[in-house]
């Protein structure tokens, strides 16, 4: 160590942590009712209540913390889906806010990152790609929809920044 301060950041140091910022982690769980009892009792998380719905085929549930970002969100969903909770809990994904969904999945994809699932065939504006190294997904969702989250799940909160906003 020098003893001298820290470089202000620049610009680009703040556009690319910007940028980088994600907005929730996703848990896939086979008991939502049991794990926000559980995370909410470990770590005093304060959930906004369970959602049921529905993708295509698929009836799932999900529920998501207050007080973000970032957000905990909680699915639980049927076997073939996504989010399917017979294969055990675990971490799903990181959601990132997206200026353009299909522009940012294009340039994952080019990167190297497989798409994996796509729901706007489906009406819903997000898709997930796979990070192998980590065993997580990155979900892209097309920032139109934050007004919506924001009032649904933790109503009063501040708008997030897309990352390649």
């Amino acid at each position: 160590m020098t003893g001298r301060p820290a470089a202000a950041p620049t610009e680009d140091d703040i556009e690319r942590k910007t940028r980088s910022v994600f907005y929730h982690v996703c848990f896939v769980v086979p008991d939502i009712e049991k794990a926000m009892e559980d995370l909410g009792g470990a770590v005093d998380v304060e959930w906004s209540g369970i959602l049921e719905d529905s993708l295509g085929e698929w009836d799932y549930r999900l529920a998501f913390s207050r007080g973000g970002p970032p957000y905990l969100e909680l699915v639980q969903g049927p076997p073939g889906s996504p989010w399917d909770s017979s294969r055990g809990a675990r971490c799903h994904h990181l959601g990132f806010w997206t200026e353009n969904v299909m522009e940012s999945s294009l340039r994952l994809s080019k990167e190297g990152f497989e798409r994996e699932f796509s729901a706007c065939p489906l009406g819903r504006p997000y898709v997930y790609h796979m990070v192998k190294s980590i065993g997580v997904s990155l979900e892209l969702m097309d920032i139109t929809r934050q007004e919506k989250f924001l009032d649904t799940w933790d109503p009063g909160a501040e708008p997030m920044s897309a990352f390649d906003g």
